[in-house]
């Protein structure tokens, strides 16, 4: 199946967002965008600074130093936590990822929506790839993880190979678009299936390939296929799909050439795949928008 460029919204339902870029990281900021304006009721709240590598770490914020935020988008000396000056919705924690999504569904949510939690957790576009070894690192994957594990919202974390560090304010690079429109599709499509949006223990881990100018350079160009974060030679079968019992792992499609996407389900007890039987219940949700090899 080729995916639309953007799938039609079916529902709107309340999003918590977190990285582990930096609040004011163009990836989060172009996908808030793009949730919000399919008319979902979101929530931002990441790192003051950039945490890349910080896994699932948590600790109490603190006053933010002398630099201030990332991209000097809060000044030095600000507090531990702070939401932007005209826009509540975007929120800064001076901690780690755990940290600021915890901060997002505990503090800030119950504020923005009048009382109610988070229906679905969203972290990244990560910038960089987060696949196979790389998952358990990812504070953009613990995040998600935490939100699972802890809070009881079904999460996906978004990562994309395309791109550096860039400040929120500055002209919008296409791959972060594209990668905003590739996240909206599977959150769309998470949302259009029903709840419970994903089962019990279960987060995706999602991949985009490079996207460039000249090659991947719209969402309709991409197709995703239903992945393995580590390898399963020891592991038993997957669930069946394409013909096979065995899933491609994440760096078998990301390296294959074309705009290969993978969409991993993943346990959120030790943050590696998941077994057959949950693996079955993502493929029946996801089905709709997935490709064979």
């Amino acid at each position: 199946w080729i995916l639309l460029s953007v799938l039609p919204l079916t529902q709107a339902v309340r999003i918590v967002q977190s990285n582990d870029d930096g609040w004011a990281e163009i990836n989060i900021r172009t996908l808030f965008n793009s949730l919000t304006s399919a008319g979902h009721d979101v929530i931002l709240s990441g790192p003051a600074e950039g945490k890349s590598g910080s896994g699932s770490s948590d600790a109490a914020p603190t006053t933010v130093d002398a630099d201030g935020c990332i991209f000097a988008s809060c000044p030095g000396g600000s507090p531990p936590t702070g939401a932007n000056a005209t826009n509540p919705r975007l929120n800064y924690v001076n901690s780690f990822p755990v940290t600021s999504i915890k901060f997002g569904i505990d503090t800030v949510a119950p504020k923005i929506f009048n009382g109610a939690q988070p229906e679905l957790a969203i972290t990244g576009p990560n910038v960089g790839s987060n696949i196979g070894i790389q998952v358990p690192f990812s504070g953009t994957i613990g995040a998600a993880v935490y939100a699972v594990t802890t809070a009881s919202i079904p999460a996906i974390g978004f990562s994309g190979w395309s791109g550096k560090p860039t400040a929120w304010n500055l002209s919008t690079p296409l791959y972060s678009q594209v990668y905003a429109d590739l996240a909206l599709n599977v959150t769309t499509q998470i949302v259009k299936s029903g709840t419970p949006y994903l089962p019990d223990g279960v987060f995706l881990n999602v991949n985009f390939p490079e996207s460039t100018d000249s090659t991947c350079n719209s969402a309709s160009q991409f197709k995703f296929i239903l992945s393995r974060i580590n390898s399963g030679v020891f592991s038993a079968d997957d669930t069946e799909w394409c013909g096979s019992t065995r899933l491609p792992t994440e760096s078998e499609v990301i390296l294959k050439s074309g705009c290969y996407a993978t969409i991993s389900p993943g346990d959120a007890s030790d943050k590696t795949t998941v077994d057959a039987a949950r693996q079955a219940l993502v493929l029946a949700k996801l089905k709709p928008i997935l490709s064979c090899l």
